[in-house]
């Protein structure tokens, strides 16, 4: 196996950035990547720690990730497992990426900078969903922003329905609790009261 080990042996490989990808790249919300951010209802938070690396689904209605100012952001952490991975590594570490997709849309809009863990009281009251409040709000610095080319969602043919896996296809969370704790949690009936548990929970 041959392995790269230099900036050097990279940059042979792959050639000179061409000005399209560096043209797009800007150090604040641009009125453009404010409009992705407010159509996108979801968003991957890529966030690093003592224990090493972690990469968290946030979903909610389309705009939740609230644009503060050209250089701030803002994302409720709603209820979820209480494993805080995330959080934990942003209070310690606080450089964070997300990814937001749109969907019908092959473009991704990437944004790099430095979070914090907000608890404000009326910053919570501002997010609140069905009378809940989230429990803290993750506040970003925007260092950079830019667009993603759409050869990724084209190559994936992601938003075709016809390529959709029938969940069937799939190990349910059940049958994984199951399996991975000598089914001391998990199986048929977690599958089942999954649905009106997360309806109960989901803010």
């Amino acid at each position: 196996m041959s392995i790269v080990t230099t900036i050097d042996q990279l940059e042979a490989i792959y050639g000179e950035v061409g000005l399209a990808s560096t043209a797009k790249v800007a150090d604040h919300i641009t009125p453009h990547y404010r409009i992705m951010i407010e159509k996108s209802p979801f968003v991957a938070l890529a966030t690093c720690g003592p224990e090493g690396l972690d990469c968290s689904p946030r979903g909610d209605l389309p705009g939740f990730v609230r644009i503060h100012d050209e250089k701030t952001l803002m994302m409720p952490d709603r209820r979820g497992n209480n494993r805080i991975d995330s959080l934990r590594n942003i209070v310690r570490d606080p450089r964070v990426g997300l990814l937001f997709l749109i969907p019908g849309s092959g473009s991704t809009l990437r944004v790099n900078g430095r979070g914090q863990v907000s608890t404000d009281p009326d910053l919570l009251e501002s997010f609140k969903m069905e009378g809940k409040r989230p429990r803290s709000v993750i506040v970003m610095t925007v260092d950079e922003i830019y667009f993603q080319c759409a050869r990724a969602i084209v190559r994936a043919d992601l938003w075709n329905p016809d390529k959709r896996v029938n969940p069937r296809d799939l190990p349910t969370p059940g049958q994984i609790l199951a399996d991975m704790s000598a089914n001391a949690v998990g199986g048929e009936s977690y599958d089942r009261e999954w649905p009106e548990r997360a309806r109960q929970t989901m803010w």
